[in-house]
């Protein structure tokens, strides 16, 4: 089996561990040791979807779709923005400063960037799906800058990081589940019928998502268990 058809397998069996891992967390007490190891498992699913997804990038080049290449590349960036976040919120959750820092900024730049390139991209083709999704890249710039401001007023500006991170992990292994699912199961739909309903589903989903879990915390921090290392530095009773 050659490089590709290892990266398409890799892929796919990262993204569908993910998926699992996904919704099993999203039913699970937050906080809890088997929360805590699902994510574990989640996120390292991801990084084999991320790293897959290199080599199918530049197999893209290779055979001259750039467009494609430049769009799958985008979302790995994305994909790849979106795991830190959560991973680094939990980990550094007692200081903003350190959560806000040149990493932060880094990649909320990066992704305005290569949001307007993919937005130019979708002008030039007149892909609407480039279009919105490039416009995705340029909104988490400057919904960075709002969650950064409003972080020091909030008490669990971490917990919005973290579901907020997820959310947008969320989509992104929902899109690519659709995406290769829906073909299978559904081989006489319409292609744009099925291709908008995977790409933008999800994306509609996100946004429901995160208005409900911001009504359900609202300012009032969750009780969250201590994991090992926390509750071993805690005084005795």
């Amino acid at each position: 089996m050659d490089t590709y058809r290892w990266s398409v397998a890799v892929h796919v069996g990262a993204g569908v561990i993910a998926l699992v891992a996904f919704w099993i967390a999203a039913f699970m007490r937050k906080g809890s040791p088997r929360h805590r190891l699902t994510g574990r498992i989640y996120l390292v699913a991801m990084l084999g979807v991320i790293g897959s997804g290199v080599p199918l990038t530049l197999a893209l080049i290779e055979r001259g779709r750039l467009a494609g290449a430049m769009f799958l590349g985008f979302l790995l960036l994305l994909t790849t923005t979106g795991c830190l976040n959560a991973l680094r919120a939990i980990r550094q959750r007692g200081s903003r400063q350190l959560y806000f820092g040149a990493l932060f900024w880094i990649l909320a730049a990066l992704n305005a960037v290569a949001g307007i390139a993919i937005v130019a991209l979708g002008v030039k083709t007149g892909s609407v799906l480039l279009q919105v999704f490039g416009g995705i890249g340029v909104f988490m710039l400057v919904n960075s800058l709002l969650r950064w401001r409003n972080a020091r007023k909030d008490p669990i500006w971490w917990l919005r990081e973290h579901y907020g991170a997820m959310i947008g992990n969320g989509v992104a292994t929902h899109i690519a589940f659709f995406s290769i699912g829906l073909r299978n199961a559904f081989p006489n739909l319409d292609p744009a019928i099925m291709q908008h309903f995977a790409w933008f589903g999800p994306l509609v989903a996100a946004f429901i998502a995160a208005a409900w879990l911001g009504r359900r915390y609202g300012r009032q921090a969750p009780r969250i268990a201590p994991s090992r290392a926390e509750a071993a530095r805690a005084p005795a009773a």
